[in-house]
């Protein structure tokens, strides 16, 4: 959080949930992960009606978009487990979305998670699962 969100969260009287804190520190961490790869970033926090995609990237002539799941520990299971088949469907149908916006570009798709661990508020590993599953059923696209 910079100087002047937590500026706003003070003078709202309401700091960010730890939570939500820690998922924005995820996506941040993401996104310079993955743009230390070569993935040219686009936008962060797509959101229609039908869902959310946390960051959207282009890798040549493929449209990559990314869910992005931060944890503390990994006790009980993988942070990816956590994108079930209506997180998904979720993503699928926001993906649509966004290319529609962008009136169907040619282009190759494809959905990646990363996860970012945590320790003590600082980044222990990035984690990226590139193509970790398809659009849903039964949308096409291309």
């Amino acid at each position: 959080m910079n100087l002047w969100q937590r500026l706003a969260a003070i003078v709202a009287g309401k700091p960010k949930p730890e939570n939500l804190r820690r998922g924005e520190f995820g996506e941040r961490a993401a996104k310079k992960h993955l743009c230390s790869l070569g993935l040219k970033f686009l936008t962060a926090n797509f959101k229609t009606s039908r869902g959310e995609i946390d960051l959207v990237f282009r890798d040549d002539d493929c449209l990559v978009f990314v869910e992005v799941k931060t944890r503390s520990n990994e006790d009980w299971s993988r942070p990816a487990a956590a994108v079930n088949a209506a997180k998904r469907r979720r993503l699928s149908l926001t993906a649509l979305d966004y290319l529609r916006q962008l009136r169907h570009p040619p282009l190759k798709i494809r959905f990646d998670i990363v996860e970012v661990l945590l320790t003590d508020d600082a980044v222990r590993e990035v984690r990226h699962l590139p193509n970790t599953f398809a659009l849903s059923a039964p949308y096409r696209y291309g």
